[in-house]
């Protein structure tokens, strides 16, 4: 997943219409549906859909639109919830989690209590080992625990776990990427096209190579999920401007 950050990551941050460039309130939480996907981020002035999210950057999230919706019905807070077996046996709690901004999908779960002990306080549970999530709990699959890493182990293939500096690079040859890349080309040409802006970005000699060489292996093994992201970009903008128009509308009707 090439969009993927930590709750942890984002809170505090200052969310800013992108169009005006001007700052109307800051993140606070972040809020799962009925689904187990996120869909809102909140702070003091209200609610904004995670469909308005234009760009999560290291010092602001970027909205379409400075939409806000008072409290939504149905939203579950997913950090400090409870995790439980089938059996209802308590095993600790949700102490963080990753989630992929474009489309809200959880990509990890971090756990916290007795169930992470022998993983040095924190363990990684996957979706995939999540049966049931609701306001009372998170309920995991059977054999679930044997299936937990490590925090380093469990989390060391995403974006939202390399530095920076690889973020920041990621992002710009991300950028650069979407004007050439279309949802035709072919696996062996998309990595083309990757290796080439490697390339272009080497030879400007204003990058470090180390870092340089980290972004390129990333965006090579996930050329999947970016091609998804640039291939949903135009319609994602589409969207989310429709449906802030909508929002607007109504409050003036």
């Amino acid at each position: 997943m090439i969009n993927v950050v930590r709750r942890s990551q984002i809170l505090g941050l200052m969310t800013m219409d992108s169009g005006s460039a001007t700052r109307f309130d800051a993140v606070e939480e972040v809020w799962i549906d009925d689904r187990g996907r996120v869909t809102y981020l909140s702070g003091s002035q209200g609610y904004t859909p995670l469909e308005q999210v234009s760009v999560i950057g290291p010092d602001a999230v970027l909205t379409y639109s400075s939409t806000v919706v008072s409290q939504p019905t149905n939203l579950h807070r997913l950090y400090q919830l409870p995790v439980r077996s089938p059996m209802s046996d308590s095993l600790g709690w949700i102490e963080d989690f990753l989630f992929d901004w474009e489309t809200g999908d959880i990509a990890a779960y971090i756990l916290g209590g007795d169930i992470a002990t022998s993983f040095g306080e924190r363990a990684v549970l996957y979706p995939e080992d999540v049966e049931v999530i609701d306001a009372e709990a998170v309920v995991v699959r059977e054999g679930a625990k044997e299936r937990l890493k490590s925090e380093s182990e469990g989390l060391k293939g995403f974006i939202s776990e390399k530095s920076q500096q690889v973020r920041n690079l990621v992002k710009t040859m991300s950028d650069r990427l979407k004007s050439i890349v279309s949802p035709q080309d072919k696996p062996e040409v998309v990595r083309v096209k990757i290796k080439e802006v490697h390339d272009e970005l080497e030879a400007s000699g204003k990058h470090d190579k180390n870092i340089l060489q980290q972004a390129t292996q990333f965006l090579l093994a996930e050329w999947e999920s970016f091609q998804e992201s640039a291939h949903r970009a135009g319609d994602r903008v589409k969207h989310a401007l429709d449906s802030a128009w909508k929002h607007l509308t109504k409050k003036q009707a």
